[in-house]
């Protein structure tokens, strides 16, 4: 997995977080530094732009739900942005509309 991060478009602090690649438990470090940044002081919403990433297995989508779990805890939000093929069909199978603002 790659990952570049930008000033989200929110105007309140928010970051996009751009992933390409394949998405996986040996991101786990990776994931845990950008959850990291949630406790940033005025760290506004998150969103991970999913348009690029190519595949992703059930470790890499609990990191997804850590990075939910934690945003909430500073009373932030997590939205997902573009995913496609069988990125989007897992998140589908995983009701992750249930717990995500998907986009």
């Amino acid at each position: 997995m790659k990952y570049t991060i930008h000033d989200g478009h929110d105007g309140r602090g928010g970051k996009d977080i751009v992933i390409t690649g394949r998405m996986t438990f040996a991101d786990h470090k990776e994931m845990r530094d950008i959850i990291a940044m949630f406790s940033q002081p005025g760290f506004g919403s998150i969103t991970f732009d999913l348009s690029g990433v190519e595949f992703i297995d059930s470790a890499a989508m609990g990191m997804l739900l850590l990075a939910r779990e934690t945003a909430i805890s500073r009373q932030s939000q997590v939205t997902l942005k573009g995913a496609r093929d069988q990125v989007k069909r897992i998140m589908a199978v995983a009701k992750f509309d249930a717990l995500f603002t998907l986009i």
